[in-house]
């Protein structure tokens, strides 16, 4: 199954992603199909560097970021990705930190209001 090559189609089916997702990829030079005439086909390296992509999607990476952490993979090999991952992961973990204190303070000032409106309905001063 892994030697098998998806079609455009399969491709955005597969990784439930829309064609203008697939096609934008392809445009920034994430992804490399393989081409018979206007065919495109998908085989297992560009089935991981979609999983990469995603996966680098789901943790907040800009698409510039995971294109530059996947073309040191091309060119300098599994350390310097191993290096530059460290280094995205550290900033975006940085920054989901701080997301996270902000989301923190939003819910606790949120549901102060809530507790304060609640207890005005409770006595009366409604």
């Amino acid at each position: 199954m892994d030697d098998e090559r998806l079609t455009f189609k399969e491709m955005c089916a597969a990784f439930d992603v829309t064609p203008r997702t697939l096609r934008y990829y392809e445009y920034i030079e994430l992804l490399q199909p393989h081409r018979e005439g206007r065919s495109r086909f998908y085989g297992p390296r560009e089935r991981a560097r979609m999983k990469l992509i995603l996966r680098g999607r789901k943790f907040g990476f800009a698409l510039e970021d995971i294109r530059q952490w996947l073309l040191i993979y091309e060119k300098e090999g599994t350390e310097a990705q191993m290096r530059a991952w460290v280094t995205m992961a550290d900033g975006q973990l940085s920054e989901l930190a701080e997301q996270r204190r902000q989301l923190d303070e939003a819910m606790a000032e949120l549901q102060k209001l809530r507790d304060d409106t609640a207890a005005a309905i409770g006595s009366g001063q409604g």
